[in-house]
């Protein structure tokens, strides 16, 4: 019973994404709808084979074996093949989504000041917020003994060094 009522659900929203995607009203190609659609091809098709093998089961224990219906077993292995197929393109989208979302957390860290933790707009070399240069390493290396110290540390705590 509760499989009916998520099963439904899923292929409510289903249809509310794909008719709203047709519209216009949200983008086609956004990975997220193209993820959501391909994920709901392949329960669509996983639901395909389930009544099909039922259907087949049926048969199997009316008569004396599958063999008599090779009709019903040329559609089930279409479908599971059409299932492989889809399986690849989700995790493939999925792949594809992942490094995006990677790129993007890549380039909020090189844009993120390593002193003060502000994170400043595109084609900024410097913190707006402290002026301390953005890319440069998160620790300060004393250029007279080596020891790594803490972000915007101006004198080693070493030796004394001046750092900068």
């Amino acid at each position: 019973m509760g499989n009916d009522l998520f099963g439904g659900l899923g292929g409510a929203l289903g249809g509310l994404v794909g008719g709203l995607a047709k519209s216009g009203l949200v983008p086609q190609d956004d990975p997220s709808v193209k993820l959501f659609t391909a994920q709901q091809e392949l329960a669509d098709l996983q639901k395909k084979e389930q009544e099909l093998l039922a259907e087949v089961g049926r048969k199997v224990m009316d008569s004396n074996g599958a063999a008599a219906y090779p009709q019903e077993a040329d559609k089930l292995k279409l479908i599971r093949s059409s299932i492989a197929e889809a399986q690849g393109s989700v995790t493939a989208m999925k792949a594809e989504q992942e490094s995006a979302e990677a790129e993007k957390q890549q380039a909020e860290r090189a844009r993120t000041c390593p002193n003060c933790g502000t994170l400043n707009p595109e084609g900024i070399n410097f913190c707006q917020e402290c002026g301390t240069k953005l890319g440069a390493p998160a620790k300060a290396l004393c250029p007279s003994c080596g020891v790594e110290n803490p972000p915007g540390t101006k004198f080693c705590g070493e030796c004394g060094g001046r750092i900068e």
